[in-house]
């Protein structure tokens, strides 16, 4: 019982290293805090803080996989509803994906291609699987309520959809283009399924 009771105070004080890392990385980079700041403010000592995460690349990896894993639980909740319709899912998924990408300041991506690109690789592969899964749903269901053009095959729509997030969300080409992830994802989105859409579909986009 005591073992029990001390991994779950381990998981808790790996968790609020976590948020508060998230806090402070995705909004003013990761550059500029230190492994030592970030263990006082959570009230840690530095022995402990690093036995938790032995290096600041390693807790960024967490906080990315956490962040990515908060969009995979929130999209499914979302695209998964059978009650909604394709109008209140797509409006709920564009809020969603607003919020999240929202949260990424300029600084961040900035620090990440720098600092961090290997990592960036291993989220892309799993941001890739969110997408075909979250929208191949949108326009399943877009589909049989006459929003999504029936002559449009639905796996190029899916494709053209990885492929801009591929090209222009990454940390090289958003500091290229001076776009912010809410920037970018906001007008791969509208471009593309407006692209997509009958004159209908339109109307509720």
């Amino acid at each position: 019982m005591p073992r029990a009771k001390s991994t779950s105070t381990s998981s808790a004080a790996r968790q609020k290293i976590v948020s508060t890392a998230r806090a402070h990385f995705l909004a003013h980079g990761f550059r500029n805090v230190t492994m030592d700041d970030l263990a006082a403010e959570v009230g840690m000592s530095k022995k402990t803080f690093y036995a938790h995460f032995p290096s600041k690349l390693a807790l960024v990896e967490e906080v990315m996989l956490h962040k990515i894993g908060e969009v995979e639980s929130d999209l499914e909740r979302i695209t998964a509803g059978t009650a909604a319709s394709f109008s209140e899912t797509l409006h709920a998924l564009l809020a969603c994906l607003q919020k999240h990408t929202g949260e990424i300041q300029p600084a961040f991506i900035r620090d990440v291609r720098r600092d961090a690109a290997e990592v960036f690789d291993v989220i892309e592969c799993r941001r890739a699987a969110i997408i075909k899964r979250s929208f191949t749903r949108l326009l399943s269901s877009g589909r049989k309520a006459g929003m999504i053009r029936m002559e449009v095959p639905q796996t190029l729509v899916i494709e053209m959809l990885l492929a801009s997030t591929h090209s222009i969300m990454n940390p090289h080409k958003l500091e290229e283009l001076n776009l912010t992830a809410k920037a970018g994802y906001s007008a791969i989105i509208d471009v593309i399924l407006r692209g997509a859409m009958t004159s209908k579909g339109r109307e509720e986009l």
